[in-house]
């Protein structure tokens, strides 16, 4: 069974790239290549929020990710939230929702999307949950705040 680990993280920086750095470094997820996937919870994945990601492999190697992510110039607020739910059967969803507004938000924006996701799938869904990052942005930086679900671990990108 495969392990897809939800972590988040917030950070600051005097650029909108510099605060995303900084929000996947507070989540551990700096030092890889990301590449992002749609929704779908593999059948024989466990779900496991971490916060923070342990060591997931070398720094430059590639993460399949599922990614909530919101920056903006301060001041102002943002806040992001990936949410899942998975079937008896096994598979399951995911779905984020991100933007510069508050935590409950977001999150209910997530539990709207994945009550949707769930119609169109003809699984019996057992379980729901929500995880959220938020920060605010003082005026003159950037703040970003990021939630990611990360397939297992990183492969060589080359």
């Amino acid at each position: 069974m495969s392990t897809i680990r939800v972590a988040w993280g917030t950070g600051t920086g005097p650029t909108e790239m510099s605060s995303y750095d900084a929000a996947l470094a507070d989540a551990n997820l700096h030092n890889y290549n990301l590449v992002s996937v749609s929704s779908v919870i593999p059948a024989d994945a466990e779900v496991e929020a971490v916060g923070t990601a342990p060591d997931l492999g070398p720094a430059g190697e590639r993460l399949t990710v599922v990614e909530a992510r919101a920056t903006r110039a301060g001041p102002g607020h943002v806040s992001a939230a990936l949410g899942w739910s998975q079937s008896e059967e096994g598979p399951g969803l995911f779905y984020e929702a991100a933007g510069e507004t508050d935590p409950e938000a977001v999150a209910e924006r997530v539990r709207t999307g994945l009550a949707a996701g769930r119609e169109l799938r003809e699984w019996t869904f057992t379980d729901e949950r929500v995880e959220t990052a938020s920060i605010d942005a003082e005026a003159g930086v950037y703040a970003s705040a990021v939630v990611m679900a990360v397939y297992g671990e990183s492969e060589p990108i080359c």
